[in-house]
């Protein structure tokens, strides 16, 4: 067996510890509280009637499997969900390969890159204004995907690699991820507070059973550290939604023909949920799959606008992000199919021939190879 081939075999397994670590932990969570707080502490609570302590155990009972199963539901569906990966659009062909490896110039393997970019809907390039191009997997990126190294795949949309869920976190599964955030924070907040009244009289020796003391103690401190960890990763992402922007785009803004705009894809707060979500509300707090778009391509902030206004948008953007040397004229990203190749958007509107070589082949757009 080849090292790397045994390498990735071991970070594969390796890669399920955390999985499993939150497993037991569930697990555990689930017979301390259904069958050493329920079963045997709330119905040998002295302080209450029969009909208080059945009646309290039941409505304890119902709430904890409801939010059990979303949880746990919206977490399978986040680690088994497959991340989306581009379209064969994106890829080259066995022909363009062939002659791209065939190639020794960078200059013509560049215009073999451009042809197979031209009618792809390609809104974004690198920082330094080239077609974002996968050596790897041999693909010209579509906007917002990033090769991951553990998945060694190109991912639509990724927000990050989560070892928590062994998978990445992307256009396919990222509405499963905050439902999971949501719900673990459902689940750990209804522990935490049904358990305080028994976490109480565990400091006033109430509590006569030794093992229910163990287990009433940890699921209080258990179920109040995970709430206040995940508080504040699932306030980031419900900022991150409100945005329009991955965990990556947030540390690393996407760069347009016109600068980099950290604000480029978002389109208002409710049409950014909408984007997550989908359009039916029924479906909003379900794991199942309902984002708008086919993850390959998004619309920007400037389509729907009258093209005077995207101008003046462009032109105040790029100059309050880059200044005023600009390799590309700012027009309206909505404007043709290819917004980084067209001819239209490319060249100055003034009838000016600098950028454009005798045998008409515009010389400006540069192409490299980025892993």
């Amino acid at each position: 067996m080849a090292p790397w081939t045994l390498w990735r075999g071991c970070q594969r397994v390796v890669g399920w510890v955390p999985v499993l670590f939150i497993f037991f932990v569930v697990g555990w969570s689930y017979y301390a509280y259904v069958v050493k707080l329920c079963v045997y502490t709330i119905s040998k609570d002295e302080n209450d009637t029969a009909k208080d302590k059945s009646g309290k155990a039941v409505v304890y009972l119902v709430a904890f499997h409801l939010f059990f199963v979303m949880f746990v539901w919206s977490y399978g569906m986040t680690i088994f969900t497959s991340p989306a990966t581009p379209s064969k659009e994106f890829y080259l062909s066995s022909s363009e390969k062939e002659r791209y490896e065939k190639e020794f110039s960078q200059e013509r393997q560049q215009e073999i890159l451009r042809r197979v970019a031209r009618d792809l809907p390609i809104d974004t390039t690198s920082a330094s204004k080239a077609i974002r191009y996968c050596e790897k997997c041999q693909l010209i990126k579509p906007d917002r995907a990033h090769h991951c190294s553990a998945c060694d795949a190109c991912i639509l949309k990724m927000d990050h690699h989560c070892p928590w869920v062994n998978n990445c976190v992307g256009f396919s599964n990222y509405k499963f991820f905050l439902l999971f955030l949501l719900y673990s924070l459902s689940y750990c907040l209804f522990v935490a507070t049904t358990v305080l009244e028994y976490f109480i009289k565990f400091w006033t020796n109430d509590l006569a059973d030794p093992h229910v003391k163990f287990h009433v103690l940890f699921l209080f401190f258990v179920s109040s550290m995970f709430f206040i960890s995940i508080l504040s990763l699932f306030s980031y992402h419900c900022w991150l939604v409100g945005k329009n922007k991955t965990t990556i785009e947030s540390f690393r803004s996407p760069t347009f023909s016109y600068g980099t705009d950290g604000n480029g894809f978002s389109l208002g707060y409710a049409k950014n949920w909408r984007q997550v979500f989908g359009d039916e509300k029924k479906y909003w707090l379900l794991p199942i799959f309902s984002s708008l778009g086919d993850g390959c391509s998004f619309p920007t902030r400037l389509v729907g606008m009258d093209p005077e206004q995207a101008s003046a948008a462009n032109q105040s953007e790029y100059a309050r992000s880059i200044g005023s040397n600009q390799p590309f004229p700012t027009k309206p990203l909505s404007e043709s199919k290819n917004r980084l190749l067209d001819s239209e958007s490319q060249w100055p509107e003034n009838g000016s021939e600098e950028g454009v070589d005798r045998a008409g082949t515009n010389n400006h757009v540069t192409v490299a190879i980025e892993n």
